[in-house]
């Protein structure tokens, strides 16, 4: 087989068998098949998407490149979660100590930044000392002493992901559906859950701007989870404007402790707490969903879920003394603030401009070696529907790598729009979805 033929036959619309698959991609991890090819499948894949059958196949070899954790030896149900990807989105942050303290058992497997959509793993790194790599069986002692970890991908799970992902984010072709699926299907499956909560992103800010394409994702997503065995259910949320006020990577996890600690940001623990009802009823720990949101909020009111936070920072290397005093940390060596021109109320705020933008400041990379940025971002002042006075703070831009933020001013206000009208505010969360449907969000939904 070609390589070049196997391109060709992708850029034609025509179905590629396993076999085919298998080889170009065998090929690639052996430095057989270029970089450059495989971004011409990538990009003819954008056009010219697989089929359900390539997702599954396609799932099924990036799990089979590399090896899979056993996690049967731990007791109860073992859940994992996973979003699409938005701007401002610190969920995962929140969920592996809120589900953690409400008895559920997390082995969350993380991803980097990818294009203008931040990072979790960039996030814990910003954490000094935090370890994002245990090895599988650092990952299964600590799960089973302490009841959660996050890591990334190691060496050994789903090698092939790790490398296309990169690609993937530097030349403009993450929004093929079914790389997307396997992308995160395998590593899940590859990481030992027992059952999977999902958050699938529509709006400015995320990949699946329109919710339709939101919509095929998830239920492609659950497809494949049923395949694999994998109960798979999940949201589909707004991210039309950014989840809570920090965009960047230390400036997100201040924002999850002054959340944890009772200082809560009502958009983004809106989200937080319909994902870890669910978590918590997929884990066995609730009845219902609704019970399951009771049970998260209770554990984040009695502190639990913050001393699960230090015990996993502690587990994992970093320092809790950071968390315990956010301000310890150093500040970023410019700041500039962007203030409103006029008065009114905040119509809209533009989350992937921001995000891009937080990208230029050094929140995220431009090329797979790109160093990170843990102070960089953006720090908003305002929601949608609020009032504005004229010179009111709107956001701050924070950064160590670019000084003259002055000149990011009028590309920042340009996110904003403020009109004369009130508008009330939009949903953060449209619907639920499971292998077989899609419904409107309701506390009540149940998972299986």
């Amino acid at each position: 087989m070609l390589p070049q033929e196997i391109i060709r036959k992708r850029r034609d619309g025509e179905p590629l068998a396993r076999q085919e698959l298998e080889f170009f991609f065998q090929e690639f991890m052996e430095g057989n098949v270029s970089d450059e090819q495989m971004t011409a499948l990538l990009m003819a894949s954008f056009y010219a998407p697989p089929t359900m059958d390539e997702a599954l196949a396609l799932t099924d070899i990036f799990i089979r490149s590399g090896s899979r954790i056993d996690l049967s030896a731990i007791p109860g149900v073992k859940v994992d979660k996973h979003s699409t990807g938005g701007v401002g989105d610190k969920t995962s942050l929140l969920l592996v100590p809120i589900a953690a303290a409400a008895g559920v058992r997390v082995p969350m497997i993380s991803g980097r930044a990818l294009g203008h959509t931040g990072g979790t793993l960039d996030k814990l790194e910003s954490i000094p000392g935090f370890n994002v790599h245990p090895p599988p069986s650092a990952i299964v002692r600590q799960l089973s002493e302490i009841g959660m970890v996050m890591a990334g991908q190691s060496a050994d799970i789903v090698p092939l992901d790790r490398r296309i992902y990169a690609l993937r984010d530097v030349t403009s072709t993450v929004e093929i559906l079914p790389f997307i699926a396997a992308s995160i299907m395998s590593k899940k499956i590859a990481g030992g859950a027992d059952a999977l909560v999902l958050d699938i992103k529509a709006g400015r800010g995320a990949f699946m701007r329109e919710r339709v394409q939101a919509e095929e994702l998830a239920l492609l997503l659950a497809g494949v989870g049923r395949h694999f065995d994998l109960p798979t259910v999940g949201i589909i949320t707004n991210m039309d404007e950014p989840l809570g006020y920090a965009i960047g990577n230390w400036l997100e996890v201040v924002e999850v402790v002054d959340c944890l600690q009772g200082r809560e940001t009502p958009d983004l623990m809106e989200v937080t707490y319909a994902l870890a009802g669910l978590m918590i009823h997929l884990g066995r720990k609730a009845q219902t969903v609704s019970e399951g949101i009771a049970v998260a909020r209770d554990v984040v009111r009695r502190g639990l879920a913050f001393e699960k936070f230090l015990e996993l920072v502690h587990a994992q290397g970093g320092d809790p003394s950071y968390i315990q005093e956010t301000l310890r940390y150093r500040n970023a060596e410019a700041a500039v603030e962007v203030v409103a021109l006029c008065s009114g109320v905040l119509h809209g705020v533009d989350a992937r401009a921001l995000g891009l933008l937080a990208v230029e400041l050094g929140a995220g990379r431009k090329q797979p070696t790109d160093e990170i940025d843990p102070t960089a971002g953006i720090v908003l002042a305002k929601k949608i529907g609020e009032h504005v006075e004229e010179d009111e703070v709107l956001c701050r831009l924070y950064s160590s790598a670019a000084h003259d933020l002055v000149h990011f001013r009028e590309r920042v206000r340009e996110a904003f729009s403020i009109g004369d009208r009130e508008i009330p505010r939009a949903d953060k969360i449209f619907s639920y979805f499971d292998s077989d449907t899609i419904v409107p969000w309701s506390p009540e939904s149940r998972a299986p």
